[in-house]
């Protein structure tokens, strides 16, 4: 790319990303608007690798990648020089993701722990009526939830993997809470679940 009257090349694509990240981070802070999309289309797809290098899934690394770009223009004052701009956005990178995942790490052992009842196994045929009640009695708590929980467990609470940007788009709420929320409702619905088995003891049921 070559700016009017300077008869050379700025940006050229043999000089190594971190020259040519440092030369559209200096004209971005110039005032070239445009220096920053060409920054941005420089460095996403490192930044995409660094992140994914933790283990996220796409939506989580998308959405650490785009907090990365947001804390550059919100902290670019505090990079002196420009040439280290690249190594910033790499560390950034590296230290979100490295939050996140250990943020989800720990969620999905609390859902673990939180859905352990309630998972799956080959029952005889003896267990089937014992099985059967406890699904009743784990649907009637969950229809006792508020309907955002309702929603959001049937979604996501017994997904591997679920699609994190489609269900914050489908409920209006940022990818970040979806997580904490559902350790919020998972949290209500074992307490409603285990109440209503006890309330059925002492029934004689």
């Amino acid at each position: 790319m070559t700016h009017a009257g300077s008869g050379a090349s700025v940006e050229s694509v043999d000089q190594p990303r971190w020259e040519r990240a440092a030369a559209f981070f200096r004209r971005w802070r110039d005032g070239d608007r445009r220096a920053m999309d060409e920054l941005v289309a420089l460095m996403t797809p490192v930044l995409w690798h660094v992140v994914r290098a933790y283990g996220l899934d796409a939506a989580l690394a998308q959405d650490v990648v785009q907090t990365t770009w947001l804390t550059l223009v919100q902290r670019h004052s505090a990079i002196a020089d420009p040439s280290a701009v690249s190594g910033w956005l790499t560390t950034t990178a590296r230290r979100e993701a490295w939050r996140v995942g250990k943020q989800q790490r720990r969620a999905e052992a609390t859902e673990a722990e939180n859905l352990e009842p309630h998972l799956p196994v080959h029952e005889s045929a003896e267990q089937t009526a014992a099985t059967d009640d406890e699904s009743r009695r784990l649907w009637q708590a969950v229809a006792q939830l508020n309907e955002r929980c309702q929603r959001l467990l049937r979604i996501v609470a017994f997904d591997d993997r679920p699609d994190y940007a489609r269900i914050a788009a489908d409920m209006a709420m940022p990818v970040g809470s979806i997580g904490p929320t559902r350790r919020r409702c998972l949290g209500k619905l074992r307490t409603l679940f285990e109440g209503a088995g006890e309330e059925e003891d002492a029934h004689g049921h």
